[in-house]
């Protein structure tokens, strides 16, 4: 079967590490087509070396911009990919901007839409990764989801059960592939850190950085914790940073950092505070409690299972929910097919055969 990969971004880098060499393992012709949504060194390249992901076939430099500049650049540049290669099936993956534009771009071609991690939802429709989730969705005519929940969501939207085959979160199997690799790691010391000494911060939702009171609680919720604070920060994000702190020697602004320097700062951080959706399901996957600045999440399972607890941007809400984070035990259960056959499982669906476009 000829497949293209639709990736743009970090997460989807991540996704796409374990999937594409068992799609090629099992004789398809897959290839990558990476928009270029994330196109520099420290947001893309980094993780093509470190999880050793296939080259790009295309590379279609779509670049920086709004959500509509975005997404539009993208759809064309993947339409006239998709007339000229004709693919059997497009895989789109997550729910950034490349995801809906692939989505899009597909189905009006006629092509059939796999959506991996699929039927995810925060119900909160002033985010746009989850206008993305919901369109990419009603687009797809295979849904492969990480959990059951997800799956339970597509069919109250209508989605046939023979359309959704539950084969886990892509996600986690990058983790367990990964973590060996990491085992000798402690990146944390290169800062002066020791293992099970420190917060890891990673924050970069619009939502929490362009507002500055947001931003500013967390910046004094970070300042004030029991731990000295290792924030990997975009540039972007770091001159308001650095302003915010004062000074404070309690928080380290760093650079961001690969793949598998982030996997091992994950698993030897005393606690996580995050707004990325990829960042709770790894840190579900390393034990490591977690703290998610927003006001939901679509990965409430691992909410459920007590890796993660939510916090509002309040500096003392924060605080609150990373003591519990620490005083809790880290012995929640994995939850279900998060695990390193998720790939295989993909595969094994896709011999079952893509169901036909609806209407056909």
């Amino acid at each position: 079967m000829k497949l293209i990969v639709v990736a743009g971004a970090r997460p989807n880098f991540i996704k796409i590490a374990p999937l594409v060499p068992a799609l090629i393992a099992a004789g398809h012709d897959a290839a990558i087509a990476h928009t270029g949504q994330h196109y520099d060194a420290a947001m893309s390249d980094v993780f093509f070396r470190d999880l050793e992901i296939p080259e790009p076939r295309w590379f279609l430099n779509v670049g920086s911009g709004t959500h509509a500049v975005q997404t539009g650049k993208a759809m064309m540049a993947l339409e006239e990919l998709f007339e000229s290669e004709r693919p059997d099936a497009v895989i789109v993956v997550g729910d950034v901007n490349s995801t809906l534009a692939g989505a899009l771009a597909a189905s009006k071609l006629h092509l059939s839409v796999i959506h991996l991690e699929a039927g995810l939802r925060s119900f909160d429709m002033l985010m746009p990764e989850e206008i993305n989730r919901l369109v990419a969705d009603q687009l797809s005519t295979l849904h492969l989801t990480p959990t059951r929940e997800a799956g339970d969501n597509l069919i109250r939207e209508g989605v046939e059960p023979e359309r959704i085959v539950f084969v886990g979160n892509i996600m986690a199997e990058s983790v367990v592939r990964h973590l060996p690799l990491v085992e000798d790691r402690a990146p944390g010391r290169d800062f002066g850190l020791e293992p099970g000494g420190y917060a890891l911060a990673t924050v970069h939702r619009p939502e929490n950085t362009d507002v500055a009171e947001r931003l500013a609680n967390i910046a004094r919720a970070l300042a004030d914790l029991p731990v000295p604070v290792l924030f990997p920060v975009h540039p972007r994000t770091r001159a308001r940073m650095e302003e915010l702190l004062g000074g404070s020697d309690r928080v380290m602004l760093v650079d961001p950092v690969g793949y598998l320097d982030m996997l091992a700062l994950q698993r030897d951080a005393a606690v996580i505070v995050t707004d990325s959706g990829g960042v709770q399901e790894e840190s579900c996957m390393v034990h490591t409690p977690c703290v998610t600045v927003r006001r939901n999440t679509e990965r409430g399972i691992t909410c459920e299972v007590g890796a993660n607890r939510l916090a509002p941007a309040d500096a003392d809400a924060i605080r609150a929910a990373v003591d519990e984070a620490l005083a809790a035990p880290r012995d929640w259960p994995v939850p279900e097919r998060w695990d390193g056959q998720v790939s295989e499982r993909i595969v094994e669906a896709l011999a079952n055969g893509i169901p036909p476009l609806r209407g056909a």
